[in-house]
């Protein structure tokens, strides 16, 4: 059985050799960068040299107190574990606050403009585009009503000669008809060059969808814009992103910083609010250290065509799933597979960018399955020949982020244990009071930066409904994200549990929509956090001291079925919006993608 025939373009091959992992690197191949190459700068250095001091500073000095604070009794088999666990959870968490501290800072002083509209310029685009939407059983209206708007976006602009649009189905048999409909209807409409095709064997998943149409039409392109099936950009955002790329021979990867929009159920709100306000800082710290060795998100982002088809052909890992077979989180190793050709990647805050966002706290955590499997993927690959200093921290922080919430669980039991028993330890008061509130200062000091920043502009104000409307928005958040994350951090645990036990992620379609959620649905999912909730309640009265520092904890496992419930209810969302709570103007932004036009 072949691919559906009759939708597509002549063919244009293009090679996609299969890279390794070992042995010598490849020779590079990308031309030299000129000066004034976006990102490139001598301090780059120095400032990745700054932040890792800074963490490790931070996380000796925290552990040194926490060390004199736990030997005041001698050295217990559960002070040494308790010691070893704080180290790295400690450096993680003053990482991500330098991050902030450091983004805020170039903010706040002008080194870097933070969310702005994509430059234009006058000359013509030299090389032409193709916009690609892999689709897996997705709503085909939706899909083709976002394709339709950003063709009509490229209409306007006098440039659909440059652009072609692809939807590339890796759905089921029972949707092609469906999708076939969508697509004449939009092709029959659009400006731009719209084309179709389902594979009839979904090998590879997204990445191998991709290579099957590099290797049948990728010689006609010199770059492909990535999207997802959520995804939404804007004309002028891809026309500059173009010719960006057309100005600098040496970058292959140029991924933007979507803004969630779409949101109707009050998780959706809630992370929208939080995306916006406290995104801006974190992401330009990102930029300002990653320089040219800048991560990849998988979609919303402009790849040089030919630099990708010859540095990113996937393997196989050895083994079986979940730890072998193929890398699930690819774009990460497609961005150090780029960047070991001696390929530049950048990432760049552009307006006129946009995502959608799972509609609950469950349908997060399914994704969130599927992105722990293949973060720990990466694990295997930190020795990979020739990748760069860079693209190995973020393989190894992508898998920290996961594997943090079960030392967190072990941080926390080993401290309710020593606590019960009457031993020195993190909860039992000076000085190791004073780790700990060093602990939250770190936690929640992003936070307020990202409230400062959000309230020292008269236009980030509006945007976000007023000085008002942000701190009732602020007042829900903090409380509402103290109590989420401990039944985030089990779920996270409880999926690594079974990752550990052979059992890999499976490909399902996504949900997008909202709608609520009965109790019967979520009892079953978050049994063991109610009873872990149960437990440190009842050990409350051994260790009140400890149980006032755990009551979020203890309160948050407790609650988890209700703010599950409560957060997914578009009702609740909608009650949010009409009372100034976790307002943006994402309404005001999103384009209006209009899918009756092309169901059909």
């Amino acid at each position: 059985m072949t691919d559906t025939p009759p939708c597509l373009p002549p063919p244009a091959p293009l090679e996609m050799p299969e890279q390794r992992f070992d042995g010598a690197p490849p020779p590079g191949r990308a031309p030299d960068p000129f000066d004034g190459a976006i990102g490139s700068g001598a301090d780059v250095l120095a400032r990745r040299a700054i932040l890792v001091l800074l963490t490790l500073v931070l996380a000796l000095l925290a552990s040194t107190a926490l060390k004199e604070s736990v030997l005041t009794d001698g050295l217990a088999v559960s002070d040494m574990l308790l010691l070893t666990v704080f180290f790295p959870l400690f450096a993680l968490l003053a990482f991500g606050f330098i991050n902030a501290a450091v983004g805020f800072i170039v903010l706040a002083t002008g080194l870097h403009p933070g969310f702005t509209p994509m430059p234009r310029w006058s000359e013509p685009l030299k090389g032409r585009t193709a916009i690609l939407m892999p689709v897996h059983n997705e709503d085909i209206g939706e899909v083709c009503g976002r394709l339709q708007h950003m063709a009509d976006a490229l209409a306007r602009a006098g440039t659909c000669a440059a652009f072609d649009f692809f939807i590339l189905s890796d759905s089921a048999a029972d949707n092609e008809a469906a999708e076939l409909a969508a697509w004449r209807a939009l092709a029959a409409r659009s400006d731009c060059a719209v084309f179709y095709r389902r594979r009839m064997e979904n090998v590879g998943r997204k990445p191998g969808n991709i290579a099957d149409w590099l290797r049948a039409h990728g010689g006609a392109y010199d770059y492909m814009l990535m999207l997802d099936a959520d995804s939404l950009m804007g004309g002028d955002t891809i026309v500059g992103m173009a010719q960006i790329m057309d100005r600098r021979p040496a970058v292959a990867l140029l991924q933007t910083v979507p803004q969630v929009i779409g949101a109707t159920t009050l998780f959706q709100r809630w992370m929208q609010f939080a995306s916006r306000i406290y995104g801006p800082a974190a992401t330009a710290g990102l930029v300002w250290w990653s320089g040219a060795e800048a991560t990849f998100w998988g979609h919303n982002a402009l790849i040089r065509v030919r630099a990708f088809a010859e540095s990113c052909g996937l393997p196989v890992l050895r083994g079986a799933p979940p730890f072998g077979g193929t890398i699930m989180s690819h774009d990460v190793v497609e961005a150090a597979l780029l960047r070991r050709r001696g390929w530049r990647v950048h990432m760049v805050m552009t307006e006129e960018t946009f995502e959608e966002y799972p509609p609950t706290l469950i349908d997060a955590a399914v994704r969130d399955r599927r992105w722990a499997q293949g973060n720990l993927q990466h694990l295997a690959l930190l020795g990979a020949s020739g990748f760069h200093w860079i693209n190995r921290l973020q393989l190894l922080l992508g898998a920290a982020g996961y594997l943090a919430s079960p030392l967190w669980l072990l941080l926390i039991t080993v401290s309710v244990v020593q606590a019960v028993r009457g031993e020195a330890g993190l909860m039992s008061g000076d000085p190791s009071g004073m780790v700990l509130e060093l602990t939250l200062a770190l936690l929640f000091g992003p936070k307020v930066l990202g409230i400062v920043h959000a309230l020292a502009d008269a236009r980030r104000r509006a945007s976000l409904g007023g000085t008002g409307a942000i701190l009732r928005s602020v007042l829900v958040d903090v409380p509402l994200s103290t109590l989420a994350a401990p039944a985030i951090a089990l779920t996270q645990t409880i999926d690594l549990l079974g990752i550990a036990r052979q059992r890999k992620a499976e490909w399902h379609t996504q949900n997008r929509r909202g709608g609520g959620l009965p109790l019967r649905a979520i009892l079953p999912r978050y049994r063991w956090h109610v009873l872990a909730g149960a437990v440190l309640l009842a050990l409350s009265p051994l260790m009140p001291v400890a149980a006032l520092w755990l009551a979020p904890v203890t309160a948050g496992l407790l609650l988890s079925p209700l703010i599950v419930q409560w957060t997914a209810s578009d009702r609740w969302g909608a009650r949010a919006a009409r009372a100034r709570v976790f307002v943006t103007d994402a309404e005001d932004r999103e384009p209006r993608a209009m899918p009756s036009t092309v169901a059909g």
